[in-house]
């Protein structure tokens, strides 16, 4: 059986340390022409810290849409694409909250924009909570931890408050599961 759609050309248009845009021209099965840009991003990981019924969010400046937003840990190594997700869902969370977990439960792996992008995130749930040094990096320097209860964050979905998609996915998905 054919694909679905056929690659015929690609070329980069942007690429830096983070992300690297491509066009695409593609050819549909019904053969009709077409061009596809994708956006190439390195896998993340988010983490969820819960223990005795409080979710740890971090908040910082959201620079492309120019807002302070809560959301949970994540983050990527741009540098080390090859990461363990383990590893890097460890670090993450404790670069972000000083917190470190006794037990990091993987929950699954999503899609961010498959629309348009390749990445996707690893979610744990991390649990055993103990609270250590931030090691945030410089342009972490705005960043704000805090705890609040699970039905709080709830509340700040439903309402609008938090916006972060990976954050409302794993939150949900952990719900789905009977995690939360």
């Amino acid at each position: 059986m054919a694909p679905d759609i056929r690659t015929v050309a690609t070329r980069i248009v942007y690429e830096n340390r983070w992300m690297r845009v491509r066009e695409d021209a593609i050819v549909r099965q019904d053969g009709s022409p077409g061009i596809y840009g994708v956006v190439e991003k390195t896998d993340f990981a988010v983490i969820a810290p819960i223990e005795n019924g409080l979710v740890y969010l971090v908040e910082q400046y959201r620079y492309p849409v120019q807002a302070r937003y809560w959301e949970l840990p994540q983050g990527s190594w741009e540098d080390a694409p090859g990461t363990d997700p383990l590893e890097l869902a460890r670090a993450e969370l404790r670069e972000e909250t000083g917190l470190t977990a006794q037990t990091m439960r993987q929950v699954g792996h999503l899609f961010e924009c498959y629309g348009y992008s390749n990445q996707g995130f690893h979610i744990y749930l991390a649990q055993g909570l103990r609270q250590g040094e931030t090691r945030r990096e410089h342009t972490e320097q705005d960043m704000m931890c805090r705890a609040f209860p699970l039905d709080e964050v709830l509340a700040m979905i439903a309402g609008g408050t938090i916006k972060d998609a990976a954050t409302v996915a794993t939150l949900g998905l952990l719900r789905l599961k009977g995690l939360i």
